[in-house]
């Protein structure tokens, strides 16, 4: 008689995981984010996912120092966010609210590395190879040594990748591959979990540079479970309201590099533009001579920018006067004043 196999109930925020359901996560106190799943069978004779196999102590003093050379994407704001280029076998996760320019912004990366003669592979498991050829000629990326694939079948994605040898990968995105052995969802713990190992895995073992695309929650980080972020190296978040053309990329993990600089960015028809003088456009529309407002210098990363701050009082009818504040903490404001 086949052994039945016990289902167990997985939190999608953190990865915790119980016998039974549960409404808020014991672990992260999270509602509402419990997903049943079935264990599978662990077969013993397979490698680890997320390591070289047979691994052995050698001292420190004998690992191989040579300096790694960055690969240079071409695009100033780019370059800079991540430390001056990308890390080879570096594993990078840009995450954004949807139709933020995720998908943008590396497809561009994708093709101004190609039109330099460097085989890119861009893998999407959320459109289809002609989707994204217009999408392409619309921002300018057409080049032969871009590969694109459409699918979302990880062991297939791998096998294309390792015949195709790029010089760097792009995944769009975690979250809609799957790995077919696994029986629970694409996007789930499980799924975004091992998905992450393997990759990380070619990364690794190859020396090529990986770019996944995250999608996020409501609350502004990177859907699926927190060792995601733990086992990429750099995370980059695109920020920015859809209804403004300007958004800005950030990085909030980057073991190659800091994490206080910023790219600043435009939208516009054929895409992504960088900004190389952003005070200059905070203060376009800024009058002279106007009571309430004032300049700020403030200081992100290596480069200083000047901030407009602006203020308005009017009569108030209540026994306590109220504080607004737009774009600045409310507390720090009250600290203030």
């Amino acid at each position: 008689m086949a052994k039945k196999s016990r289902s167990v109930y997985v939190c999608q925020s953190c990865g915790h995981n119980a016998a039974r359901w549960f409404g808020r996560c014991a672990a992260c106190s999270e509602w509402n984010t419990c997903v049943e799943e079935r264990p599978q069978e662990v077969d013993k004779r397979r490698e680890h996912l997320a390591a070289p196999p047979r691994a052995e102590f050698q001292a420190i003093t004998a690992v191989d120092d040579q300096d790694h050379e960055r690969l240079q994407i071409g695009i100033g704001e780019f370059d800079r966010v991540l430390g001056g280029g990308i890390m080879p076998g570096s594993v990078i996760l840009v995450g954004g609210d949807p139709g933020i320019g995720k998908s943008t912004i590396l497809l561009q990366m994708a093709g101004q590395l190609s039109a330099s003669n460097l085989r890119i592979a861009y893998v999407s498991a959320e459109e289809s190879a002609a989707q994204i050829r217009l999408r392409a000629g619309r921002l300018g990326a057409l080049c032969e040594e871009l590969l694109v694939l459409a699918e979302t079948n990880l062991s297939k994605i791998i096998d294309q990748l390792k015949a195709a040898d790029p010089v760097a990968i792009v995944i769009d995105s975690i979250q809609t591959i799957y790995i077919p052995e696994l029986e629970s969802a694409p996007g789930s713990v499980t799924q975004v979990r091992e998905c992450a190992a393997r990759l990380v895995y070619l990364a690794k073992e190859s020396g090529i540079p990986v770019f996944l695309v995250g999608h996020v929650t409501k609350e502004g980080t990177v859907a699926g479970p927190r060792v995601l972020e733990h086992l990429v190296d750099t995370v980059l978040y695109l920020e920015g309201e859809r209804h403004h053309h300007f958004r800005i990329l950030r990085a909030a993990k980057n073991r190659f590099g800091s994490t206080n600089e910023i790219g600043i960015f435009e939208m516009r028809d054929q895409g992504l533009v960088e900004v190389s003088n952003p005070s200059e456009i905070l203060l376009a529309e800024r009058a002279e001579g106007v009571s309430g407002s004032s300049i700020v210098c403030s200081m992100e990363g290596t480069r200083p920018l000047l901030i407009e701050i602006q203020a308005l009082v009017s009569r108030s009818s209540f026994g306590y006067p109220q504080r607004v504040a737009t774009g600045i903490d409310t507390k720090r404001l009250s600290i203030i004043i």
